[in-house]
């Protein structure tokens, strides 16, 4: 009895010091792992950045093909409307007279 009072203390000591130094390890590939990714998501930043010119031309061209759609559309439409108003206006006239 007497033998295993003083080996448990020890064999706790030897697990906490084992640990310990995995905690350690563990603690200096987080560490490296995070400067890892830290340069990825810079890189990437900086990828993203350099694309915001294109970004932007292409929504710039993507408005204008818009507007001028947009005039289009709308003077055909005036026109199709302008033309079943004379044609009313027309069968109006032919209704009073």
């Amino acid at each position: 009895m007497d033998f295993l009072s003083q080996l448990l203390p020890i064999i706790i000591y030897v697990l906490l010091i084992v640990l310990i130094i995995l905690l350690i390890v563990i603690a200096i590939k987080t560490i490296k792992t995070m400067n890892k990714v830290d340069e990825i998501v810079d890189n990437v930043d900086k990828k993203v950045k350099a694309l915001d010119g294109v970004f932007s031309l292409i929504e710039t061209t993507t408005d204008k093909f818009t507007s001028i759609t947009e005039t289009i559309i709308g003077s055909i439409t005036g026109f199709f409307a302008s033309l079943f108003s004379k044609k009313k206006n027309k069968d109006k006239i032919e209704e009073d007279e």
